[in-house]
């Protein structure tokens, strides 16, 4: 059997993914001028309240390089304050300011009706397509 790259599972994952993240990009580009790793950051605090950049690297699958660039972005743009980790000296600590929960609370609308048109798009698959990435990343989630 020959090897085919675009049968190849890992593959089509990430390309599946690739797109619907680029898909759901382009709103929240349009809505608030972010990038992929800004919403990201934003997203991991808005759940997550006070964290380091450690955190959010592990969290939402970035570089720790990328996070630290877009943190640094948007507390220019006033929608998150470092400050000192009170657990270790050594790190930085991120939460969202007034203007980005605001921002966050916006977006959440926005997020969830990208959700809901691609369940729909799915249709009856969305349930085992949901249980079966519930799978793959279980591992991942545990420490």
């Amino acid at each position: 059997m020959t090897f085919h790259l675009d049968q190849f599972l890992p593959y089509r994952l990430a390309v599946a993914a690739q797109l619907v993240s680029r898909r759901f990009a382009r709103l929240y580009a349009a809505e608030a001028g972010l990038t992929i790793p800004e919403w990201r950051v934003l997203a991991h605090l808005n759940h997550s309240g006070i964290v380091s950049v450690r955190d959010i690297h592990a969290r939402v699958n970035l570089d720790k390089s990328v996070v630290s660039r877009a943190a640094t972005r948007l507390e220019q743009a006033g929608l998150v304050c470092k400050s000192d980790h009170a657990g270790d000296q050594r790190l930085i600590a991120l939460q969202l300011t007034p203007q980005g929960r605001e921002l966050m609370a916006r977006l959440e609308d926005l997020a969830q009706g990208f959700q809901d048109q691609l369940l729909a798009e799915l249709g009856p698959d969305a349930t085992s397509l949901l249980a079966a990435l519930d799978r793959l990343t279980q591992d991942a989630q545990t420490p």
